[in-house]
C-alpha cells in the first residue's frame, strides 16, 4: 500500500499522492553547452523520463539554463549549490523545481530562497546526503547515520515549515544501500514526497545492483513518488533502468520482457535474438509481455503467460499467442517477422 504524501506540481507533472511514480535524470555536461544538453533531454524524454535536473553552479551556468528553457517543455529542476543567487535566478528564469542542500547554505540565504520560491510557486527538494552529516548530529544519535540523516532532514523541513513553506520534496541518499532504504523508512513518516535513488552508485552494472535493491526495497514498502536511478552512464541508461524498475513491480505501464540465460540445450544466437527484440519493443508504452526463448524445454511453459512469444531450436522458431502456438518461422526470418507480430498486437492494443 502506497505510503500517503502530500501532492506537489512541478511544471506539468504532479508527484505525491496516488500520482503515478515520476522518473527523473540529469544531464551529465556542462549546461553551457547548450545544443548538448537539449539533446540529452530529449533523449531522455524520448526513453521516457518526466523530470530532468540540471547543475548551475555559476553564472554562466545560470546564463545557460535560462536559454535552455525557453527551448524545452520538459519540467526541468536546478541543482544548487552553496550560492543562493543562482538558485532565485534560477527560479525568475522558470526552473520548474529547485534542488538544494540546505546544509551548504547559511541559513540567511537560504530564507531569500524560500522567499523566491513562495512568490513564484516553485517548489524546493531538500537534498540532505551522507557526505553532509554534521558531527554534531551524528553524535546525538550514537553514531547511526540513518537517523542521523533523517533527524538532518526533519530540521530543515521544521525550518521551512516555519517559514510558511510546504510545497518541498524530501531527499536522503547514501552510498550504502541499507542505509538508504533505512533512513528513507523514517522520512516517509513526515507526509512529503520522496525523492528515492542510491547516491554515487558506480558504473552501470554495480549501479544497477544498487539501485534496484534499494530503490525497489523502498517501492514495495509504498515509500517513493520519484525515483532517479544513478549511475556514472549515459542518462538514458538511468531512465531505462528506472522504467525497468517500475514495470517490474506493476507501478508503471510498458513492455514487460523475459528471455532465458541460455544453457548447453540452445542451438540458436538468444542473445543476438533477444537484443534485437528487446531494443524494438522497449519504447513501447502498451501494457504487454514479451518472451523470447532459446530451446524447446522452456519456450512452452515460458511463452504461456506472454502476450507473445518466441522460442527457436534447430534453425526454426515457433511463436506463441496468449500461451497457444500458432506459427513456425525459420531463424533467417524470426526477428523481422515476431516485429510484425509485435505491432499487429500493439495496434489492437
Amino acid at each position: 500500500m502506497r505510503v500517503e504524501t502530500k501532492q506537489v506540481k512541478i511544471r506539468d507533472i504532479v508527484i505525491g499522492g496516488s500520482n503515478q511514480i515520476a522518473i527523473q535524470s540529469m544531464t551529465n555536461i556542462p549546461v553551457t553547452d547548450r545544443e548538448g544538453t537539449l539533446r540529452q533531454i530529449e533523449e531522455c524524454k524520448k526513453a521516457g523520463c518526466d523530470i530532468v535536473r540540471i547543475a548551475v553552479p555559476n553564472l554562466r551556468s545560470y546564463e545557460a539554463f535560462s536559454a535552455v528553457r525557453k527551448q524545452t517543455d520538459v519540467p526541468l529542476v536546478a541543482d544548487i549549490h552553496f550560492d543562493h543567487r543562482l538558485a532565485v535566478l534560477a527560479i525568475i528564469a522558470g526552473a520548474d523545481k529547485i534542488r538544494i542542500n540546505p546544509g551548504n547554505i547559511p541559513l540567511n540565504h537560504l530564507d531569500k530562497i524560500i522567499d523566491c520560491a513562495k512568490a513564484h510557486s516553485v517548489p524546493v527538494r531538500i537534498g540532505v546526503n551522507s557526505g553532509s552529516i554534521n558531527k554534531e548530529t551524528l553524535a546525538s544519535v550514537n553514531g547511526d547515520k540513518s537517523k542521523a540523516l533523517a533527524l538532518s532532514l526533519e530540521q530543515y523541513v521544521h525550518y521551512f515549515e516555519g517559514r510558511n513553506f510546504s510545497d518541498i520534496v524530501l531527499s536522503v541518499k547514501s552510498t550504502d544501500v541499507r542505509e538508504t532504504v533505512g533512513v528513507n523508512r523514517l522520512i516517509s513518516k513526515l507526509g512529503y514526497p520522496v525523492h528515492l535513488g542510491v547516491t554515487e552508485a558506480g558504473l552501470l552494472r554495480q549501479g544497477l545492483v544498487k539501485n534496484s535493491i534499494g530503490i525497489g526495497s523502498l517501492l514495495l514498502d509504498g515509500i517513493g513518488d520519484t525515483i532517479r536511478v544513478s549511475l556514472t552512464s549515459n542518462p538514458v541508461d538511468e531512465v531505462y533502468a528506472a522504467k525497468d524498475i517500475l514495470i517490474s513491480l506493476g507501478l508503471r505501464q510498458g513492455v514487460t520482457f523475459v528471455s532465458c540465460p541460455k544453457c548447453g540445450r540452445c542451438s540458436i544466437d538468444l542473445e543476438s535474438v533477444a537484443t534485437q527484440i528487446y531494443d524494438y519493443v522497449k519504447d513501447l508504452r502498451s501494457n504487454v509481455k514479451i518472451a523470447v526463448m532459446g530451446c524447446e524445454v522452456n519456450g512452452p511453459g515460458e511463452c504461456s503467460d506472454a502476450d507473445l512469444g518466441m522460442a527457436g531450436a534447430n534453425g526454426w522458431f515457433t511463436f506463441f499467442k496468449h500461451g497457444k502456438h500458432y506459427r513456425n518461422v525459420s531463424q533467417e526470418e524470426a526477428v523481422s517477422e515476431f516485429k510484425k507480430e509485435i505491432d499487429l498486437l500493439t495496434n489492437d492494443n
